[in-house]
């Protein structure tokens, strides 16, 4: 059995920053009211988080990267049937990558159309004055309606792969992610996770939370 390092120390607190994050989103937005400036700030905090995982996943460690969990049609077949080598499971599985990409465009989308939207009471986005009323209207029904419930419903899933994983296959997919490695019968290359790493990863998400204050305070500006 080796011991491999697959999830390096930044994409490990981008996730569970994450997690927090979208929780904090689902529950001040349907609470609304006086926690509608909490969800705004949340709303800052995810677009913050996945412009950092944009670029993480070029910079990032090997399994981090995009490259290591990009899979053609036949990878997925073969991971359903079970033949899927040991380079297709030890970081995101072929399965696995689809539920990823797909939570990050819905949360991608959710917030961009977030940015936009209008309760007409008292919450607007700050991008909302550089587009017409007719876009305006429809990012706000998106997000209060389609969108809401499709980042609901992928969260969802994403909750029951890792009971399944747990009950069925004996696997805990939470542990790696706090841990950072993965027991494999085989070994295979790891992540860099070393300081220069994590100094890099620090550098990045300042320059994306710097990127999306100026973004607010241009929007916010009268």
């Amino acid at each position: 059995m080796y011991v491999i390092r697959i999830w390096d120390l930044p994409t490990r607190l981008f996730h569970w920053l994450l997690v927090l994050c979208v929780g904090g989103l689902i529950a001040t937005g349907t609470v609304g009211g006086v926690w509608m400036e909490w969800h705004l700030r949340l709303g800052y905090a995810v677009l913050t988080l996945l412009l950092f995982r944009l670029l993480w996943g070029f910079l990032g460690g090997r399994w981090s990267r995009f490259a290591s969990f990009i899979y053609s049609p036949r990878s997925l077949m073969d991971y359903l049937r079970g033949q899927a080598p040991l380079e297709h499971t030890a970081g995101h599985t072929p399965l696995g990558a689809l539920s990823v990409f797909a939570l990050l465009l819905a949360l991608a989308t959710q917030v961009g159309t977030g940015l936009m939207s209008d309760d007409e009471i008292a919450t607007f986005g700050p991008l909302g004055r550089f587009v017409s009323g007719d876009t305006v209207l429809a990012a706000t029904g998106f997000h209060k309606n389609i969108g809401q419930y499709l980042v609901i419903g992928l969260v969802a899933l994403h909750l029951l792969a890792i009971v399944w994983y747990r009950a069925v296959r004996r696997q805990s997919l939470t542990k790696p992610m706090v841990l950072g490695n993965k027991h494999l019968f085989s070994p295979v290359a790891p992540s860099s996770d070393g300081l220069w790493d994590r100094i890099m990863a620090a550098a990045l998400l300042g320059v994306c939370a710097v990127f999306v204050s100026w973004l607010v305070s241009v929007g916010y500006a009268f």
